[in-house]
């Protein structure tokens, strides 16, 4: 034991000087999202006296410390989240280097990224990679950006595949959203806010306490008006000439722009959970909760960045600029009466939701039952300029969507004494897509002798899909001995999905082009019966030489689920509009090793972690203009790197926290033989494959033919920044006897990236840093703050698209760019926020 001891002794040391050399070589410019002000403090005395917190976590749907977890996973308490008003997950990426979120306003909603692997967002059919989950269920559906999130207990990024303990549609990692419990004694709190970049007005109340000895409660509402707007519209009026096709009668109207100040969102959210413990045994928690949120534009984010001549294709006059506008006109008056679209003609998104989730927990000593029972409902509607630019000869679209899931899952945890202890369990999931969109396409026809109503409608798309998910998993754990852990475990998931999708050809000017319900070659009713079938297995070896120091090792598969795209075309140009409209799953795999320690007596924390995953049949969603189809490539990708993490809080000066992170990824394409080409690409620029008539195959173009295909092997994933790091400061202090006050900055920073998946390098995002800082100032029943966030005004997009109706030549030397429209992140805020506690 004495020689035990020296050698521990001799460990530590050297782990300490070679963790403080590592620390002084970065110079704590890297920057982890806040890991211990962003924890759970489970030691009070170590935090009392200036040590780091303690985070607490459910990685492994246990509750662990997040030192001891053997993932990286990245924490936030909700004590961060309300003193940094995180209250979506665009919020939750501006704290985590290297997760981005690029809002979308058509297709899935969102392309969430993290270590550089995410889904593009023209497809509603296409799930994120990287799943978010809610109060243990998951949502998987890029409309979660959508929601409205606050009153949280926690919030955790978990890198990497994670289909063990989260199932279908993690390969890419996990966001998993815990929100507030009631609490053993009463508490009331009353916050008023006033967002002065926006001009947004919030105001929120939380009510929680014991209602009786066994019941406790909890109640929180939020409601936010912005009478301003993060971005502005600088369209100017078109007019839109339009020509009746069954009388030959011309109109000319106008589109006025749309509203000057965007989004212009009313939001107002609302919680109730009921806490009942009947015994020592039992505990059960019901939440009801829900978002209505209304903006004046889906798609308010959407900037032309760049351009080929520096001008839009579409409007001349219209300069392309990296700033915070746009240029979107309303609808104009002969499109008045368009499905789904407002009487006055302007665009908006309306969005509603509802959740119901219940957690039951049965603690028999040595087995912990679990049951998460969760039903979700969601609808979104919209009416947008579906260029996305002011144009003389425009396309806009209305859409009514709306998911339904129902899940159950339950689990069985042991808790045994001795070195073998385990985890299983099942879910069951049901989920609904239904889709309708109407479409006005640049044609310039209207039809008055269509069905009232349906006069301006070019083409309309009614869809669905049913889905039906089983799935079993369990986990061994293993004590090898008291310092090394060895556990493994699987998941079986069986899924099939029913699918419809027919179109309504309205006008008989594109009858030629898209194929109505009863086309007389029997593929205008497109119906899919899919069927998957995955085994995705992880093994760990944990090993904890001494309390605060643990290494481990993983090896990990993942699964992403086929699908329908729901939101596709069915052209006459296409022979296989099923294989169109339908695609396989993705699959993930490959390992994590890492190092997380906690030195000098718990005052600095410096974990380090590094990892490699292949990815088969990696979902790339695109629009074949030559077939005027929608379809969902698989290609071949990996995503390889190191992620830093450091933390000091000095003992010897009590309050204040010193955080940073360093990332670096190396995310790309490593087999796209037949990745489409972007639009004006030209053979020089790799557009330079056709397929062959005669064998079906790709093979070089050759004298004057054109290009349809490019080899994107080796090229970067979309958004995908080689180094993403984060550096800041946090101190709390008091002023007077019983003043007190917090101070904290935080400086995030990318290097440039690509947002297109195709290797457009025209829509390259240039490197960046992003200030965010806050302030405060009160006691303990009330607080005045201050928050601003991208204080640098920075602008910076998070995914892109070719510009709808721009570009041109494709495959062919005399190709033109076309013009690129950036997802933007959000431009400066500051809030001022006063809250009383009771």
């Amino acid at each position: 034991m004495i020689y035990k001891k020296v050698i521990d002794k001799k460990w530590r040391r050297l782990a300490e000087r070679t963790g403080m050399s590592l620390l002084s070589s970065t110079a704590m410019l890297i920057c982890a999202p806040a890991l211990a002000q962003d924890a759970v403090a489970q030691d009070n005395e170590d935090a009392a006296r200036g040590g780091v917190d303690v985070i607490t976590v459910m990685a492994r749907k246990r509750a662990e410390s997040a030192q001891d977890v053997p993932i990286q996973v990245t924490a936030i308490a909700g004590e961060q989240v309300e003193r940094l008003d995180i209250t979506s997950i665009e919020r939750i990426a501006a704290r985590v280097p290297n997760l981005t979120v690029g809002r979308s306003s058509n297709g899935s909603g969102a392309q969430i990224t993290l270590r550089g692997v995410g889904s593009l967002s023209s497809s509603p059919g296409v799930e994120q990679s990287v799943a978010v989950v809610v109060d243990g269920a998951y949502y998987g559906q890029g409309r979660i950006i959508n929601e409205g999130f606050f009153d949280l207990g926690r919030v955790e990024v978990i890198n990497g595949p994670q289909a063990l303990f989260f199932g279908k549609n993690a390969t890419a990692g996990v966001i998993n959203i815990e929100t507030a419990d009631p609490g053993e004694t009463p508490e009331f709190q009353l916050r008023s806010a006033y967002e002065i970049e926006g001009e947004q007005w919030q105001v929120d109340g939380v009510a929680s306490g014991p209602l009786a000895d066994t019941l406790g409660a909890r109640i929180a509402v939020r409601y936010s008006n912005m009478t301003g707007g993060y971005f502005r519209n600088l369209a100017a009026p078109q007019q839109i000439t339009t020509t009746d096709v069954a009388t030959g009668a011309v109109t000319t109207a106008t589109a006025s722009p749309a509203a000057l100040d965007q989004p212009g969102e009313e939001e107002l959210i609302g919680r109730l959970t009921l806490q009942w413990d009947p015994t020592d045994i039992i505990s059960n928690e019901l939440k009801v909760q829900g978002t209505v949120s209304d903006n004046n534009n889906a798609s308010w984010n959407y900037v032309t960045y760049q351009c080929a001549t520096g001008f839009s294709s579409l409007d001349p006059a219209a300069p392309c600029v990296r700033d915070f506008v746009v240029r979107q006109n309303n609808f104009p008056e002969q499109l008045a009466d368009f499905p789904l679209s407002r009487s006055n003609g302007e665009l908006f998104n309306r969005y509603r939701s509802y959740a119901i989730n219940n957690s039951l927990n049965i603690d028999l000593d040595k087995v912990l039952l679990t049951s998460v029972t969760n039903y979700q409902w969601n609808n979104n509607q919209f009416a947008i300029m579906g260029d996305f630019q002011s144009s003389p000869a425009p396309t806009w679209a209305t859409e009514d969507s709306t998911w339904r899931a129902f899940s159950e899952e339950i689990r069985a945890l042991t808790r045994f004494d001795g070195p073998f202890n385990f985890m299983v369990g099942g879910l069951f999931q049901t989920t609904k897509r239904d889709f309708d969109q109407p479409v006005f396409f640049p044609f310039l026809v209207t039809d008055s002798s269509a069905p009232p109503g349906l006069e301006a409608v070019t083409v309309r798309k009614d869809s669905e899909t049913e889905g039906e998910t089983f799935a079993v998993f369990a986990q061994a754990i293993v004590d090898i001995t008291p310092e090394l852990e060895l556990s493994g475990g699987l998941r079986y998931t069986h899924e099939e999905k029913d699918s419809f999708f027919v179109q309504t050809i309205v006008n008989p000017a594109v009858a030629a082009v898209f194929r109505p319900a009863d086309s007389p070659d029997g593929l205008g009713t497109i119906t899919a019966n899919q069927e998957f079938n995955d085994v995705s297995p992880d093994v760990t070896l944990r090993w904890r030489p001494f309390d605060d120091v643990m290494l481990f090792g993983s090896y990990r598969q993942a699964y992403k689920s086929g699908g329908f795209s729901n939101g596709g075309l069915n052209s006459f140009f296409s022979s296989d509009p099923l294989g169109d409209l339908t695609f396989d799953e993705e699959t993930a795999e490959g390992f994590e090793a890492g190092f997380k320690s906690l030195l000098f007596d718990r005052q600095l924390r410096f974990n380090l972690t590094g990892y490699r995953f292949n990815y088969n049949d990696f979902q790339v969603d695109f629009f074949n203009s030559s077939l005027i189809a929608f379809q969902t490539l698989g290609a071949d990708a990996r995503t390889t790197g190191v992620e830093l993490q450091v933390e000091y809080a000095s003992a010897a000066l009590p309050g204040l926290n010193l955080h940073g992170a360093l990332n670096y990824t190396d995310a790309k394409y490593t087999s796209f033989p037949d990745a489409p080409c972007f639009a004006g690409q030209t053979p020089a620029q790799g557009c330079n494959l056709i397929f062959d008539a005669g064998t079906g195959a790709l093979r070089p173009i050759a004298g004057a033919e054109a290009g349809v295909r490019q080899d994107l092997a080796g090229t970067p994933l979309s958004v995908a920044a080689e180094w993403t790091g984060q550096a800041g400061f946090l101190y709390e202090g008091r002023m007077g006897p019983d003043l007190d006050f917090i101070v904290g900055a935080d400086v995030r920073f990318s290097s440039d990236y690509i947002p297109s998946g195709f290797g457009q390098t025209a829509s390259r995002q240039d490197a960046y840093a992003t200030v965010d800082a806050f302030a405060s100032i009160g006691r303990e029943n009330w607080e005045l703050a201050f928050i601003g966030k991208n204080l640098t005004n920075e602008f910076y997009v998070t995914g892109a698209v070719d510009g709808p109706s721009t570009g041109s030549g494709t495959g062919t030397p005399a190709g033109v760019q076309a013009d690129q429209i950036g997802f933007a992140a959000l431009p400066r805020t500051m809030q001022l926020r006063a809250t009383l506690r009771y």
